[in-house]
């Protein structure tokens, strides 16, 4: 009986500690840039994230219409850009962005 109980203590203490791992994990896996989750206002603010995009797609960020699109993330913009914005280069962005750590 004593040593069921201090199993299932352990259980109990062990439980918050996983759930806490979880979530930390989620929320760092969500703290990354990306071209569908980040909106492209903070990917121009963010100086790193914005080399990105210079690299890429240089041409359509430099068009003075773009900050009527910062509210969208690239992935929305993707039907609206023609061949800009293929599946191969939001990809190549996407890596790239996966390298730049959040703050």
């Amino acid at each position: 009986m004593i040593r069921q109980s201090l199993i299932v203590s352990l259980i109990a203490l062990a439980a918050p500690a996983s759930i806490a791992h979880a979530q930390a994990t989620t929320a760092t896996a969500k703290a990354a840039f990306s071209t569908a989750d980040t909106d492209l206002g903070t990917l121009l603010d963010n100086p790193a994230t914005k080399a990105v995009l210079s690299k890429y797609i240089a041409d359509m960020i430099a068009n003075p219409q773009i900050d009527m699109a910062r509210a969208l993330t690239l992935r929305q913009l993707q039907s609206y850009s023609g061949d800009k914005l293929t599946d191969d280069t939001l990809a190549k962005i996407d890596a790239e962005l996966a390298k730049i750590p959040t703050k």
